[in-house]
This record gives structure tokens, sequence and C-alpha cells, in this order.
């Protein structure tokens, strides 16, 4: 039986969740699809699968398979576009998601660099309105979405870009009128502007100590804009991301707090769709914001 047939078989019955629904989308039968599982695990001697009336999960080595098999395919496609000349003349649409705070960083300019270099791809790039789950914008209809959170959704594809400096910041008012922080624990007794996904601060001192803070929320957001906001008019502290403080810490409308502990960095992450043969436009932006990020302006 044809080896890249059955581990296509197998790839699509776990991205879709079922044999039917594998069968339609590789237009063949359920039968068939099924025979070709059977067959991989004869060949490999383990289970892959765990099947119940409802659902369909991978075993550890059904995982490391599918690992295997999706990264096999998605390159097999990839040097057949290539060889074909596919990936000549790259074009259409691509949709990328991103949150409002990153148009302060050098995103946007990426985007509008790359969009002069290949004139016939459209970018449509959105700012805000982010999903909770990492893996949202597939269904919404966009191409790439970049996060600064690590995405748990392993049939995500995510591509590291950059790391991004951050730094526990306060309004000069909001620090005259309040307690002295002098160390860590004295940020529990203040008000924290806290982003909804990062509730829980982690800060280093200069001897290397990492010190876990969590903070009271007295205000939340789910974008650093607002927060950044918030903090400049003394509402309280908060770790904000440097593209979004640093003019502000310039102009001493914020001031860094704790000024002897540094804030860990948060990656800059490009996440999109799984599937055997990533489109090439996607491919693309995703290598030009690496590069982008790594050597400056191209």
């Amino acid at each position: 039986m044809d080896h890249f047939l059955t581990m296509r078989s197998f790839v699509e019955v776990v991205k879709r969740g079922s044999y039917t629904e594998a069968a339609r989308t590789l237009g063949t039968s359920r039968a068939l699809v099924s025979r070709h599982i059977l067959d991989l695990e004869h060949r490999l001697k383990i289970r892959l699968l765990n099947r119940t009336t409802r659902s369909i999960t991978l075993t550890e080595g059904g995982q490391q398979y599918f690992d295997f098999c999706d990264r096999v395919l998605q390159e097999i496609k990839e040097n057949e576009d290539q060889i074909s000349g596919k990936n000549r003349a790259p074009e259409g649409t691509l949709a990328v998601i991103a949150p409002k705070w990153l148009a302060n960083y050098e995103v946007a300019d990426a985007a509008t660099s790359f969009s002069i270099e290949y004139p016939d791809i459209i970018l449509k790039l959105s700012l805000g309105g982010m999903a909770p789950n990492a893996y949202d914008f597939v269904d919404r209809g966009y191409d790439v979405a970049l996060h600064t959170r690590q995405i748990p959704d392993s049939l995500i594809r995510v591509k590291k870009i950059t790391d991004i400096e951050f730094a526990l910041c306060a309004s000069p008012d909001y620090i005259a009128d309040h307690p002295t922080i002098e160390t860590p624990d004295d940020l529990t007794t203040h008000k924290g502007l806290v982003q909804v996904n990062d509730a829980v601060w982690r800060l280093e001192s200069s001897d290397g100590e990492s010190v876990k803070v969590r903070m009271p929320a007295a205000f939340t957001s789910n974008t650093y804009v607002v927060l950044h906001k918030a903090a400049v008019k003394g509402l309280g502290v908060a770790v904000l991301p440097m593209p979004l403080a640093s003019e502000d810490l310039e102009n001493g409308k914020l001031v860094r707090v704790l000024p002897s502990y540094s804030i860990e960095t948060r990656p800059l992450f490009a996440a999109f769709a799984p599937g055997a043969g990533t489109p090439v436009k996607v491919k693309l932006f995703v290598d030009y914001l690496t590069r982008w990020f790594k050597h400056g302006p191209l």
C-alpha cells in the first residue's frame, strides 16, 4: 500500500477528528481510510489512535508519528511547489491579526516594507480583536496571528520572531502619593494594572534571583494600550512592553519601578494554520518578519 497515502489519511483523520470527514477531504471512502490507519498500526506495531464512539485521540506514539507525518508531507508539498514554479509569483490576500500595541512596534513598518517588496500580495493587517483562544484566528479567516504568549495547541504552527522587552512602570504622581516600593513584596500592597493573560509578574534581580508576584488587580484590560494609558494617568503600577512605554519613560510621564529588577522578555510568535504545505505567501511573510527583527529594515 502507498506509504505516503496512508500517512496522509492518518494526518487528515487527526486534523478532522473523524474518519468520515477525512474520507470526504481525501475524496475516498471511510472504509479505505480505516484500512490505511490499520495498515500503519500493523507496520509500526503500535496503536496510533484511541477510538471511542464520540472522539478520536492520539496515543503518545500517535502524537510523535503525527508530528513526523505532518512535517514530511509539508516538506514534500513545498518542494513540489518550488519545482513546479508555483512559488515564483506569490499573490493573493494575506490576512494578519495582531494586538493593538504592536502598531507602536516595528510590525507596522515591516508589514509596509513587505507589501512594497511583494506588490502582488494584498496584505490585510488587523490590529486588536484578538480572541482568548490563540487558535481561533483560523476560523475567523486570518492566515497569520501575532502573539506574545505561548500557544499550547499542538496543531497550530508557531515560529518565534523575536523577543520583546518589558518594564515595570508607574507615573511620578502615583509614586509620590503611595508607599515606597523597595522590594517585590511591596508590590502586593499597591494597585496593579493587570493584563488579563498576565496576572503573575516575573521579576529578576541584578544578581539573578527570580521572583514571582501575583498582583492584586485594581484595573484590568486585555490590551496593553489601555494599561499604558491607565499607568500614565496614575491609576497604578503596570508591566508594559517597551515599544509602548519607552517614549513616556524618556519624557518623564512614567518612571521605572524597582529599577534594580528586570522583567522577563516575552517572545513574539507568528502562528499560522496547520496542514501539509504552508501557503507561500504565509511563509514569505513569516520569514520576512524574522529577518526584519534580526537584521533591521531590509
